[in-house]
């Protein structure tokens, strides 16, 4: 008898492995799809609450509300919603903004950060 030669033993477990990873390759793609959906958003999050602390420190220097948006517009980006209010003694920015998820196209999600600062005293 030759030992050299390995045997080929064939049976039901012919294409397993394919079989499996036919199975594990899309969950692996849609949790990868949905990591990308999560960081988009915090990433979009992240981008408009410094908006609104931007435009809450011009408000809180004596800006004009032009300079604000502008402020805002530049850190949101140019579909943001701005919302300033000076109310009693603290002045308030709120910037909203709807994020096109790149995998989720079907939801529209929005987002929004407010600031509030208390202008300088001369």
């Amino acid at each position: 008898m030759d030992r050299t030669e390995p045997r080929k033993v064939r049976g039901r477990e012919d294409g397993a492995v394919t079989a499996e990873a036919a199975v594990a390759f899309p969950a692996v793609i849609v949790v990868l799809a949905v990591v990308l959906a999560a960081a988009t958003l915090g990433l979009s999050q992240l981008r408009i609450e410094e908006a609104a602390r931007a435009g809450a420190r011009e408000l809180m220097r004596g800006e004009s509300s032009a300079v604000v948006d502008g402020t805002v517009r530049r850190i949101a980006g140019e579909q943001a919603h701005i919302a300033v209010q000076s109310g009693g003694s603290y002045n308030t920015v709120t910037v909203t903004t709807t994020v096109d998820v790149p995998v989720l196209n079907l939801l529209d999600v929005n987002l929004s950060a407010r600031a509030v600062a208390l202008p300088e005293q001369e």
